[in-house]
């Protein structure tokens, strides 16, 4: 926290301590010097100005009162009051402290950004006097001799060589118990208690006048109390470093990755960083590899939907693609599907960007485009390795689609994701592409589209009555709503107040029959292939949705929110 040179300048000129002469004469030494960058320091190094003058002057200008460190002797509770890397940090020493209100000394009355960063790392209130950064630094050294100082670097947790942050043996509170630096013990805090709350992504978002911190939790965003914004630079320095992306560069896009263990759990962070007109915005996504689902029954497939899948993963060979927006759940289910079908005699190989979750006994391929080891060259490579099974983690464009369907016409059995709102239309998104509609039609087995619903969290489940407005929108005749029970969240601690706790899967299944092939073959539309598979059995997500709420697991307005656009 630099102190307002500028204006403790014009005080000295002011109060006719130093000449405008001096202060050039000051300036110009600071912009020469390798050691000294500020003036006010040149000035009280020529002697132009004594520090006790120095102090006095800007102690009256703050009303605050200039004391004698020498003649204090400091009570331990209050000691405890900040660490030692607070105090060595920020140059402050703690003098009284009377209920919540915490009295430090500090030499610099100009730097109010270090009294509101005090107040938001130590939660109380707190309260300055002036004195000497000599008589501050003496008595650090004095009160705190047998404590271990930090260094900035914070190496005590982190080593940049692997970007790996090892917490395992930690307090109760998930944080080491070691003293650590304020912005890094206040990042570490932000990502563990992310992982507490099950969010699957931190925001952090630059504002104009503040800094927001949003946590998604179940797929929707919740804010939480964030630092001031003056801190906002140093979050976003820490953050960069621990993922290993570059703090000197801030105009353009960066991605890294971050590992870390929190209360004995490996969980792995992405990170994404973006310029922003208010600064870099920060995502970073939380991969826990303890949460992930690989068990097909458990992502809420019912039994009907559950031996449809079972099959189709089952198949010898053909293309079998999971599609939704990003974040509605696909990796994981193609992580659940590969690990059911993985057993010693098959070869599984998959491409992915990034790798999310390792999956023992699986051959995980990195796409890495500095290298052009792009989707398609991983593919064609990953051919010649002999697989039973290929896993492409997106299919992108004309080249990759090709080579996947090539494979799966040579006996393979391929598995991957396109960002389509519904099954059929996974369809018309490969002919765009600039695949021959042939192609699919001999190449596909089944589509499934895939979205997350909201569970009612069970511990403030209650019965109530649709609005008007829900059973207009969802079509719920009057017989209907006699025939079913539905249930709400009231909202409770568990659940922070939202009504939901968890998320379970909705799905469409799509299969390629013999009619369907013809009808792909001859370029029909999706909106015909969709109508025609409605008419012969195919459950639409809101289908699905629908019967999740019957069976009291989430409620109608949560089936509006998910699949209103879809219909």
């Amino acid at each position: 926290m630099a102190r307002d040179i500028e204006y403790i300048l014009k005080l000295l000129e002011e109060y006719g301590m130093v000449t405008a002469e001096d202060i050039y004469y000051a300036r110009e030494a600071a912009m020469n010097s390798d050691e000294i960058t500020d003036p006010v320091e040149i000035l009280l190094k020529q002697g132009k100005v004594q520090e006790r003058e120095l102090l006095s002057m800007l102690a009256q200008q703050y009303g605050w009162e200039v004391v004698d460190l020498n003649d204090y002797d400091v009570d331990p509770e209050v000691i405890a009051a900040i660490s030692v890397d607070i105090a060595h940090n920020y140059c402050v020493f703690p003098v009284m402290k009377h209920d919540d209100m915490l009295t430090i000394a500090m030499s610099d009355p100009t730097d109010m950004e270090k009294l509101d960063t005090l107040r938001y790392l130590l939660g109380i209130d707190v309260d300055a006097v002036v004195a000497p950064e000599a008589q501050i630094l003496k008595m650090i050294q004095k009160y705190y001799k047998d404590d271990e100082v930090v260094s900035d670097v914070g190496q005590s947790d982190f080593d940049e060589s692997d970007n790996v942050i090892d917490q395992a043996g930690t307090a109760n509170d998930g944080l080491p118990e070691d003293d650590d630096t304020p912005i890094i013990r206040l990042v570490t805090k932000l990502i563990v208690d992310a992982y507490k709350m099950k969010a699957s992504d931190i925001h952090l978002e630059p504002m104009e006048k503040r800094y927001r911190v949003r946590y998604r939790i179940d797929g929707a965003l919740r804010e939480v109390d964030g630092p001031p914004k003056y801190l906002q630079p140093n979050f976003t320095s820490r953050v960069k470093i621990l993922s290993g992306l570059d703090i000197t560069e801030k105009r353009i896009p960066q991605d890294g990755r971050i590992r870390l263990t929190v209360n004995g759990q490996d969980v792995d962070l992405r990170v994404s960083s973006i310029p922003t007109n208010f600064g870099e915005s920060v995502v970073m996504r939380i991969l826990d590899k303890a949460s992930i689902q690989l068990d097909i029954p458990k992502l809420g497939f019912y039994a009907d939907d559950l031996d449809m899948v079972t099959r189709i993963i089952n198949y010898p060979d053909g293309i079998f693609l999971v599609t939704g927006p990003t974040g509605s759940g696909k990796t994981t289910s193609l992580y659940a599907f590969l690990n059911t079908i993985n057993t010693p005699a098959r070869k599984l190989i998959t491409v992915e960007d990034p790798i999310e979750y390792q999956l023992p006994g699986i051959n995980q391929v990195q796409v890495d485009r500095h290298v052009d080891m792009t989707f398609a060259a991983a593919l064609r490579s990953m051919l010649r390795q002999a697989p039973n099974i290929i896993m492409v983690g997106e299919i992108r464009d004309v080249e990759t689609a090709e080579i996947a369907i090539n494979a799966s016409l040579t006996g393979h059995l391929v598995f991957s994701t396109l960002h389509t709102n519904d099954a059929p239309g996974a369809i018309t998104r490969l002919v765009d592409m600039g695949v021959k509609p042939f192609l699919v039609a001999t190449s596909l087995r089944a589509v499934m589209a895939q979205r997350l619903l909201r569970r009612i969290c069970s511990e403030c489940k209650a019965p109530y009555t649709p609005t008007p407005s829900e059973c207009r929108l969802l079509g719920l005749t009057p017989e209907y709503l006699a025939n079913h029970q539905f249930y709400k969240g009231k909202g409770c601690r568990r659940c922070g107040g939202t009504g939901y706790k968890g998320r379970i899967g909705i799905y469409e299944i799509f299969l390629i029959t013999e009619d369907i092939a013809k009808m792909i073959f001859a370029n029909e539309n999706s909106v015909t292939l969709r109508d025609f598979a409605r008419r012969n059995g195919m459950r639409s997500l809101r289908d699905d949705a629908l019967r999740k709420v019957e069976a009291g697991i989430s409620t109608l307005e949560e089936v509006l929110f998910v699949t209103l656009r879809d219909e």
